[in-house]
């Protein structure tokens, strides 16, 4: 079952193959939200300073009957932190508002802060203070593991060739339609583990003719689809789900994409996500 499966990081920390992701989640509905998923099974669940929802997620984890040490639980400094004592002081105050003792993992959540997203300017000095505030965090037991988020190969980069402690994990946009190959590929072969956020498109994909015939072959739904496609090509996968029904639906991997098949979905592009276009996700100002 694909909820029990796991990869390890170069630390040597396992995380769970499949996580529950949260942004979007209002802060008060995210105990029940997160509780629902743990029930079904989910161990990794992802959030972040700037989704908002922090304490929710926290109180979930905190009253939830699995043992901490089961559970995975992500968060993100907020993009705006580029400096050493304001990203050292959000660590703190997301342990504060979460209510947890460590997380398991914190991501840098963009290069650049969210008003000046891919502009060119890529924040290097900024982005190794923060870093710098991560490891500290990291070696004192705050953080189990770090990492980035939505990180091209040039701020990877700056980090691997001046920090201390390696990332090892990029968060990024990818799903059938819009996959970085070319990013993938280097970071995997940085021994950095590629998550994959948004892998449905917030539902865009289910207007693709073509997916969804895809899906109909398999006799899946379109998220199941999208999902097992991330996961194909070991990618960690971490969808929203509205409903315990869509939750349980997202952790049924029992089928395999075939080569023939993976290779039709990577030829894919998707590059207009309609009404979907909206989010913030896809205008690049906040994730």
């Amino acid at each position: 079952m694909i909820l029990n499966e796991t990869y390890t990081l170069a630390n040597g920390v396992k995380l769970p193959k499949l996580g529950y992701g949260t942004w979007m989640v209002e802060d008060a509905d995210a105990p029940a939200k997160v509780q629902a998923a743990i029930e079904i099974g989910y161990r990794h669940i992802d959030t972040a300073q700037g989704y908002g929802n922090e304490h929710g997620v926290g109180e979930a984890i905190r009253n939830s009957r699995i043992a901490r040490e089961n559970l995975f639980v992500t968060t993100k400094l907020d993009a705006r932190f580029k400096d050493y004592n304001g990203a050292k002081a959000a660590i703190d105050d997301s342990l504060q508002k979460s209510g947890l003792d460590y997380f398991d993992m914190m991501l840098i959540h963009s290069p650049e802060p969210w008003d000046d997203f891919r502009s060119g300017n890529h924040y290097f000095e900024g982005n190794l203070e923060a870093w710098r505030a991560m490891e500290e965090a990291y070696k004192a037991g705050k953080l189990r593991a770090i990492g980035v988020s939505n990180f091209e190969q040039v701020d990877l980069d700056n980090l691997i060739e001046n920090a201390t402690v390696m990332p090892m994990v990029n968060q990024i946009l990818a799903h059938i339609g819009n996959t970085p190959f070319d990013l993938i590929e280097y970071a995997q072969s940085k021994n950095i583990l590629v998550e994959a956020y948004s892998p449905v498109a917030h539902g865009a994909m289910m207007n693709s003719q073509e997916i969804v015939a895809m899906a109909e072959k398999y006799r899946v739904s379109v998220p199941q689809l999208a999902i097992k496609y991330c996961l194909q090509l070991n990618l960690v996968p971490l969808p929203k789900a509205s409903s315990v029904a869509h939750m349980k639906n997202n952790t049924e991997m029992d089928f395999d994409i075939s080569a023939a098949d993976m290779t039709i979905l990577k030829a894919i592009k998707m590059d207009d996500y309609g009404k979907n276009s909206v989010f913030p996700v896809y205008s690049g100002k906040k994730d």
